[in-house]
């Protein structure tokens, strides 16, 4: 007995055939749509989450001032993990500074992080706010860079996906109907071939 084969004809769907069903038709176009709308939305996404993130972070760098705080003292105890032992390169340490965001001279207290050589008395970066309160340094260009890509990539694969999962559950309520109705027109057809073979 010879095995059938299984042949695959692109686009047998737009073409012209007696077997085609109107539903046949319409699932094209779903799946047609589905995928434009996918890549277009999931383009657009992108580059709205990409801006949408870029300008955070830049409006985020721009509102961090760096000030020269000295270093008033370090918490004791070494940099490494008591559990893990791992070795860490900042500690925390008290510093103080003075604060011109308010238009007076008004001498700060805070924590940062500081290395662990770091000795009391020592000029130490940091950066504070529009308000004055310590902030951690703001993040670096390639952290920017990563942090844009990301948003825009999650944003444009999550919108492609949504728009892919919709066009696949409309596409199953199109096939589901059509099953239905072949399944109607089959009792009707075989109630006929019942009664003229029987």
């Amino acid at each position: 007995m010879r095995k059938a084969r299984h042949v695959k004809v692109l686009g047998w769907r737009w073409r012209s055939n007696l077997l085609r069903r109107h539903s046949d038709v319409v699932e094209a176009w779903i799946v047609l749509a589905a995928w434009t709308v996918a890549t277009v939305g999931a383009v657009a996404a992108g580059v709205v989450g990409a801006q949408a993130v870029e300008h955070a972070v830049e409006q985020d760098r721009a509102d961090r001032r760096p000030v020269s705080a000295v270093l008033v003292k370090t918490v004791p105890g070494s940099g490494r993990d008591v559990v893990t032992g791992i070795r860490y390169d900042r500690v925390r340490g008290t510093v103080h500074w003075t604060d011109l965001s308010d238009g007076k001279r008004t001498v700060r207290t805070g924590m940062v992080d500081v290395k662990p050589s770091a000795k009391p008395g020592s000029e130490v970066p940091a950066w504070t706010d529009g308000h004055g309160r310590l902030v951690s340094a703001p993040v670096t260009s390639v952290e920017a860079s990563t942090r844009v890509v990301l948003a825009g990539s999650g944003a444009a694969l999550a919108t492609g996906l949504v728009v892919l999962g919709g066009g696949r559950l409309v596409r199953l309520r199109v096939q589901r109907r059509a099953t239905e109705r072949w399944g109607a027109e089959w009792e009707r057809v075989g109630r006929e071939w019942g009664h003229t073979t029987g």
